[in-house]
């Protein structure tokens, strides 16, 4: 007994004691190292869609070194662990089929570039700014604050709507007037507000035409090419310049037709 306890338990207790130490200084060395990494990735010159994405696989390596000698002190040969895992791969591959998937699709996004931090996007029935691409999932943060976490698979396999890729958009909007007014004045009225505005680009020009014939108005499209990031600000502007230089050349607006169907 006295020898199975000099021969067996007491060293085993050591390297245990010994493996535990060995965790939890490392995982605390890992926390340091990778905010040493963290501030160095930030202050470099790196691309700020990769930054996340270092950060998360330096830390996913660190700890899987750990995890090699953890089981390296507690006696197992670290040769046949890697080993072991090698020939368990399959099998591991098979159990988390969906994080290898979004670690590709993470991949896949990084080099192929549809999206960078600070894009505004829609994609997988989501839309948002794009906050980091990290190992497994996107972040994106909506207007309202909130956080949405997308796997990166679901992105590198889905259609993605980019609203800040180009420098310019075009803003649309159509406008109803009844039968009795004065086409051209309209037409006439509608130009010299678009025109005016601040916003607006002058190439390619401003369109304002007849679009369409109403069961109670006419209606006029207005289209106006402005920078991405004014689109919203001239969007409710001409709404409002619109509504006011009607009311003073007494331009009549049609009231919006009631839903009859609609339940009380």
């Amino acid at each position: 007994m006295e020898n199975i306890l000099e021969t067996m338990v007491i060293p085993f207790a050591k390297n245990l004691a010994l493996a535990i130490v060995t965790l939890l200084v490392g995982l605390a060395l890992i926390g340091k190292i990778a905010k040493l990494v963290g501030k160095q990735v930030e202050k470099s010159k790196i691309d700020n869609t990769l930054k996340p994405f270092i950060m998360s696989l330096v830390s996913g390596i660190l700890k899987v070194l750990l995890a090699i000698s953890v089981v390296g002190i507690l006696g197992v040969e670290t040769a046949s662990f890697v080993a072991v895992l090698a020939a368990g791969g399959f099998a591991i591959g098979l159990a988390f089929q969906g994080s290898l998937s979004n670690f590709a699709g993470g991949v896949l996004l990084l080099v192929v570039r549809p999206i960078n931090v600070g894009d505004y996007i829609e994609a997988d029935g989501f839309s948002g700014t794009v906050e980091a691409i990290q190992i497994l999932n996107t972040i994106l943060k909506t207007p309202d604050n909130k956080v949405i976490y997308i796997p990166n698979g679901n992105l590198a396999n889905t259609s993605i709507v980019n609203y800040s890729i180009k420098e310019t958009r075009r803003a649309e909007w159509v406008f109803g007037v009844g039968y009795e007014e004065d086409t051209d004045k309209v037409k006439e009225v509608l130009s010299d507000i678009i025109n005016s505005h601040l916003l607006v680009l002058k190439d390619p020009e401003p369109f304002v035409k007849m679009s369409n014939h109403g069961d109670s108005s006419v209606d006029f499209k207005v289209r106006a090419w402005v920078k991405a990031g004014d689109l919203w600000d001239l969007h409710y502007d001409v709404l409002e310049i619109v509504k006011k230089r009607f009311d003073k050349e007494e331009i009549e607006m049609p009231f919006p037709q009631m839903d009859l169907h609609m339940e009380k």
